[in-house]
């Protein structure tokens, strides 16, 4: 089968290798333009544009696919299917109709539970108690094509959207794979999804990840490991921004939020409106990420007890 492959992050790489090492042959990958990224902002490729410069696979970077030429361009390729794995790009209904076998994606929910750019930080923020893969079928309503083949998989209590994304695109790839079979044999079969049971995961900002103390511990940990590894969930001490990567739940204890109520190796205990946020693992600006007992060697005037962090 030939195979058109579009997308961008670390998530889609995955499903390309598996690609790559399978019968099928990739004729074409799009991803999207090299963007500034870090904190020197150089601009970088993506990581499925390093990996298909690896293969010597042909590559575009259109700004967009409404353009006529990048449809021509599609066209002439001749693709008997297009796989669209987080591309970030709209597709629109003349290159849904252009391959042999329409258009597929991989999307790290299951649909219709978290449709949208952010389904498995929802998932976590929600207290989902599992989540998975879906492979459907694109059509013109964002993340509503029938559904091809699912698997689910358990939430963890340590799992952060980091770990999360790395094991379901390993699942999304092994799908993937299922599904080609499927397709080539005549043996897919569609399932529509049940739009009564859509949810929506908005698109991720920088601000979401701010830290208000006076909501529970609970939503504030789901809230540390939604946000990891990006924006990471963050709060402000005496004017100094601290970034929290790893917490845990204690019981309550009645204090005012955002009060350091106890310090020592094992963390630092922070007040909520209900439940003590103990935080193991922060990062300082310009500093790397420390346990609490690394940071209180170095920075223990910064961490006084009864004193509070901003919200």
């Amino acid at each position: 089968m030939n195979i058109i492959f579009s997308g961008t992050p670390e998530f889609a790489v995955p499903a390309l290798e598996a690609l790559l090492n399978s019968k099928h042959k990739v004729i074409a990958v799009y991803t999207q333009p090299d963007r500034p990224q870090g904190r020197g902002l150089k601009v970088t490729p993506s990581p499925i544009k390093q990996l298909a410069i690896t293969y010597e696979l042909p590559i575009y970077q259109p700004e967009t696919l409404r353009d006529p030429q990048i449809i021509q361009q599609l066209h002439d390729l001749h693709p008997d299917l297009f796989i669209d794995v987080a591309y970030g790009l709209f597709i629109p209904e003349e290159i849904l109709n252009l391959p042999r076998y329409g258009c597929i994606n991989i999307h790290p929910s299951l649909l219709p539970r978290w449709r949208g750019a952010s389904p498995v930080q929802a998932a976590i923020l929600a207290g989902d108690k599992i989540t998975g893969v879906s492979i459907i079928k694109i059509n013109q309503e964002f993340d509503a094509g029938n559904i091809l083949k699912q698997q689910e998989i358990p939430i963890e209590n340590h799992d952060t959207a980091a770990t999360l994304l790395q094991y379901l695109a390993k699942i999304g790839a092994e799908l993937l794979l299922e599904v080609l079979t499927e397709i080539e044999n005549g043996q897919v079969k569609e399932i529509a999804q049940n739009n009564a049971f859509n949810t929506y995961a908005t698109k991720i900002k920088k601000e979401d990840a701010k830290i208000a103390w006076n909501i529970s511990a609970q939503g504030i940990e789901r809230m540390i490991r939604a946000y990891n590894p990006w924006p990471i969930a963050y709060t402000t001490l005496s004017g100094e921004t601290i970034r929290i990567w790893e917490a845990k739940i204690l019981p309550h204890e009645n204090a005012t939020p955002g009060t350091i109520v106890n310090i020592d190796k094992n963390g630092i205990d922070i007040a909520t409106k209900n439940g003590i946020l103990r935080v193991i693992k922060l990062q300082l600006p310009g500093k790397k990420v420390l346990t609490a007992a690394e940071v209180l060697n170095s920075h223990q005037k910064l961490f006084v007890k009864n004193h509070s962090f901003s919200s």
